[in-house]
């Protein structure tokens, strides 16, 4: 079995993959495209790549290439605390900083943080906060990363100063996808908490649309925990629907929901009916 991930080691994507397939072959990418493209061209069985943070919200890049590239099936999820800390090569007072490295997400969850204490480092997005960890271990001058504790290790780096993130109920949700011809392993279909994601297209744009599409859901009593506008790439004002249901989609209520929809002119397309985990911590695990 073999899995890719957004790398390098040291990535909060990599402690999901540790969670989720102890001891497998995992192999990191430098990018979520190359990583699901990885699996759509036959060299992995899975891919794990984050899609929702709490504080910053959807991955974009992670729904756009899956619905308009990738198209490969959601076969579980897990969810995972995030701990922001402040990465340096050497002890540094934080006066001493000019440049502090990370994902883009991780510098926008710690945003107060770096307008408070380093008002005068310059932040530089890269690929994930395990690249930010690697580059600055690399570098001379007085620079750091926002990562987490598996990147300080992997990397020789010192934490100069914890949980840096502005809010406390930070949170990642990774899907993990694969090859349709994969056969899910036990650990991952094990959870009895179950979600299915999907997208909805609109006939056209009329008064009440949404609405209708909602009420079918509504009145079958089928809970929606997310629902997100994404452009379908084919004019401005187009627009398509992303949900999670908590429901199964062999679930008979979101069989009538389908046929209501398809009735209503709706096209509706399951992105896939998963289980859903909480990260555990064991020994030794930490985007």
């Amino acid at each position: 079995m073999k899995i890719s991930y957004l790398g390098p080691k040291g990535t909060f994507t990599k402690m999901a993959v540790d969670a989720l397939f102890p001891g497998e072959e995992a192999y990191s990418y430098a990018t979520i495209p190359q990583c699901m493209d990885a699996v759509t061209n036959g060299e992995m069985d899975y891919c794990v790549v984050p899609v929702e943070n709490t504080i910053e919200g959807t991955v974009p890049i992670t729904m756009d290439y899956l619905i308009h590239q990738a198209k490969l099936p959601i076969v579980g999820e897990i969810v995972i605390p995030i701990r922001q800390h402040l990465l340096t090569k050497n002890e540094l007072e934080l006066s001493e900083i000019k440049a502090v490295y990370s994902h883009s997400h991780a510098i926008a969850q710690c945003h107060q943080f770096l307008h408070t204490k380093l008002p005068q480092a310059v932040t530089h997005a890269t690929s994930s906060t395990g690249t930010a960890a690697e580059m600055v271990a690399d570098m001379e001058e007085p620079a750091a990363a926002i990562g987490n504790e598996l990147a300080a290790k992997e990397f020789g780096l010192t934490i100069l100063q914890e949980d840096i993130h502005d809010y406390a109920n930070n949170h990642t949700r990774f899907f993990i996808l694969a090859d349709p011809a994969a056969k899910v392993p036990e650990t991952i279909v094990s959870s009895t908490n179950r979600k299915t994601s999907l997208y909805v297209t609109l006939p056209r744009d009329y008064a009440g649309a949404l609405h209708q599409v909602l009420a079918a859901f509504a009145w079958r009593n089928i809970n929606m925990s997310k629902i997100e506008s994404r452009p379908m790439k084919t004019g401005l004002g187009n627009y398509f629907f992303i949900m999670d249901v908590t429901c199964e989609a062999e679930d008979i209520l979101f069989q009538g929901v389908q046929q209501e929809l398809t009735a209503l002119g709706c096209s509706l397309t399951v992105l896939g009916s998963y289980p859903i985990h909480q990260y555990e911590k064991k020994a030794g695990a930490n985007l």
